[in-house]
Formats: structure tokens, C-alpha cells, sequence
């Protein structure tokens, strides 16, 4: 443990010392991000490294004292600060776990209707809100690519984009099959109904990541169908991008501007094929994904939303809130800190096995 904490202290200093000498602004970019990573970390094992010294100290001082009170005194020392030495061992064991690829990326949130109907669709609507509420108690901006609407004001599809270094870990677990019960408005005869909608988490792709070369790319403008009042009508300002050796079609209709639309069409798409690199590689990492909490798949049933009953389960770790209505405001902290938790059990679990 000593060894790899200084390790650590070493490499933070080495990058604060890269980061003064650093023009470029990729460059700049890059270390500044490493740099966050590590700050807690470092900030940690310094407090361990000094309560370390200190009670080595504590302890060559305690074998030639003869003085009762100091000696009393100095043992005292040496107790609390290995107390405090195993509290943070706990802590740092948790930080110092392999870090999610993804983490600190930006994400595109796709939300879909599944079986249901109309009463999925406008489900779709209520999960895009319950999120974007969430997001901007985070102080995350939530901007649509893209949407499907259906005209009793629910959605087929939704896009999204929040673009902050939180927002992968903040809803990497969120990607799955969503169920709802409840009584639909559509429903004269006040039955329960149960509907589906799947939430895809994609991580943002820079252009380095995932090469796209514009030969493999058909691009289609059309006039737009959403909102943006009448200019919408008057230009072919939506652009449908399909990627021809995969066959992902992408699209976006949001903005006024065809180029705009283009580069935000361009973001989802370079997303959508950098999931599907992702998900190849890990079908063959069967141990990583037995160690993470559900397997990202969009067809596993995460939870279910029962609104008779007020009561919102986490299907993966068997965590259920009665506090559904809080939940749709946005209000999902204590359902995200539990599925960290689990993860983060797992994960060590994983790493002493």
C-alpha cells in the first residue's frame, strides 16, 4: 500500500509540474483531467503517508521513554492513529480500483418506446423529464439531438446530450428496459396497464477515438417535423446521416441550422459505433461484466415503476423507494448512491478474489 501511494504522489507532482510547462490546448486539456482524477486520491494518500510517519514515529519515541504520562500520552497517539489509518485503507481501497473507462465523458441519452402503445410513448416523455429535472439539479444541461413526438405528447424517441464530466457516472447505470404500471390516460376502464421504454447510455466519442471516414457516410437532408416555428417549413435543415458499413442511421432536427444539425447527427453517430465497439470487446470479458451491476443490455429489465402503489424497484440490486412521485421529479440520489454501492462491493469483491 505504501509503495503504490507514493507512486501516486509521484505521478501527481510529475503532472503538476507537465501541466506549468504545457502550451498546447490539448495537452492542457488532458493533464487538467488527469490531475482531477488524481487530486482526491492524492489528497488521501497524503493524509495516510503522514499519520504513517507519525506513528512510526510515535512508536521509536515510546520504546525510550520512561516518563509514565508521556508514555501514556504517546500510546495514545499510536492507537487513534491507526484507527484513522484503517478507516482510510477502506476508503482508498475504494479509489484506487481500476477507474470505468468512461468515467468523466459526457453522454447521449436515448430513450425509446417499447410494447405499450401510446401510454409507453408518453412514459418516454415522463423519464426524459424525470431526467432532465435530475440533471439540472446537478447543474447539468440537458440539449435535445433529436425527437419523435406522438402528437398526444409523448415520444417514439427521444435524444439527448449532457455535456459534463459528471454525467457518465452519474447514468452509466440507467441503460436498460424501464417498465411502468399504472393507469394509462388513454385507459377509459381505469385498468392497469404495464408498458416498457429502453434508456441507452452512450459515452461521447471524440473524433480520435472512432475513425469515420466520409465515403462510408450517406447523408440525407429533409425539412423538419419538430419544433422552431415556421422556418422549420421553408428549409431542409434536418440531416440523416447512415453510416454504411454498420448500418446506423442517426439523425437530428433541433436546430435551424443544417450544419449544426449535421455536427450534433455526427456526435450521436460516432457514440452509436463506439457502443458497438464497446459491447463486442465486452462479450468476451465475461469477468468484468459479472463484477458490474446488470450488464448494460438494453433488453435486461432494470426497474419497474408502479404507480398504484407508489413504489419505484431496482430490479438489479432489489433496492425498491415508496417514493415514486419524488423519483419523477428527479430526485434519484438515494436510488444512484445505492447501485454505486453495489458496484462498488462487487468491484472489491472482484479485485480480493
Amino acid at each position: 500500500m505504501i509503495d503504490r501511494l507514493k507512486k501516486i504522489q509521484e505521478k501527481y507532482l510529475r503532472i503538476e509540474d507537465e501541466l506549468a510547462k504545457a502550451t498546447a490546448s490539448d495537452t492542457l486539456k488532458n493533464l487538467s483531467k488527469e490531475r482531477s482524477r488524481l487530486t482526491p486520491v492524492y489528497t488521501k494518500a497524503d493524509e495516510y503517508l503522514k499519520i504513517t510517519k507519525d506513528c512510526q514515529d510515535a512508536k521509536t519515541l515510546l520504546e525510550s521513554e520512561s516518563d509514565p504520562d508521556m508514555h501514556s500520552m504517546l500510546k495514545s497517539e499510536i492507537e487513534e492513529g491507526e484507527k484513522k489509518l484503517e478507516e482510510l485503507a477502506k476508503e482508498l481501497e475504494i479509489m484506487l480500483l481500476p477507474p470505468d473507462p468512461n468515467s468523466g465523458k459526457s453522454i447521449l441519452v436515448e430513450i425509446r418506446a417499447g410494447t405499450g402503445g401510446e401510454e409507453s410513448g408518453l412514459f418516454c416523455a415522463d423519464l426524459f423529464r424525470m431526467y432532465n429535472k435530475y440533471a439540472d439539479k446537478k447543474g447539468i444541461r440537458a440539449e435535445i439531438i433529436d425527437m419523435s413526438p406522438t402528437g398526444i405528447g409523448g415520444y417514439k424517441e427521444i435524444v439527448f446530450s449532457l455535456d459534463d464530466e459528471r454525467a457518465y457516472d452519474l447514468f452509466k447505470f440507467e441503460s436498460g428496459t424501464h417498465r411502468v404500471q399504472r393507469i394509462p390516460e388513454t385507459e377509459s376502464g381505469g385498468r392497469i396497464h404495464t408498458s416498457a421504454v429502453t434508456v441507452a447510455i452512450l459515452p461521447e466519442a471524440e473524433e480520435k477515438e472512432v475513425e469515420i471516414r466520409e465515403s462510408d457516410l450517406r447523408i440525407d437532408v429533409y425539412r423538419s417535423s419538430g419544433a422552431g416555428g415556421q422556418h422549420v417549413n421553408t428549409t431542409d435543415s434536418a440531416v440523416r446521416i447512415t453510416h454504411i458499413p454498420t448500418g446506423i442511421v442517426v439523425a437530428s432536427q433541433e436546430e435551424r441550422s443544417q450544419i449544426k444539425n449535421r455536427d450534433k447527427a455526427m456526435r450521436v453517430l460516432r457514440a452509436r459505433i463506439a457502443d458497438q465497439m464497446a459491447e463486442t470487446a465486452k462479450q468476451s470479458a465475461d469477468a468484468l461484466k459479472k463484477a458490474q451491476v446488470g450488464s448494460g443490455d438494453r433488453s435486461e429489465r432494470i426497474r419497474t415503476y408502479n404507480f398504484p402503489q407508489g413504489r419505484c424497484t431496482d430490479h438489479r440490486i432489489g433496492f425498491t423507494s415508496h417514493n415514486l412521485p419524488s423519483i419523477m421529479e428527479g430526485d434519484l440520489d438515494e436510488l444512484i448512491d445505492a447501485l454505486v454501492q453495489e458496484d462498488r462491493s462487487k468491484r472489491l469483491a472482484e479485485a480480493k478474489a
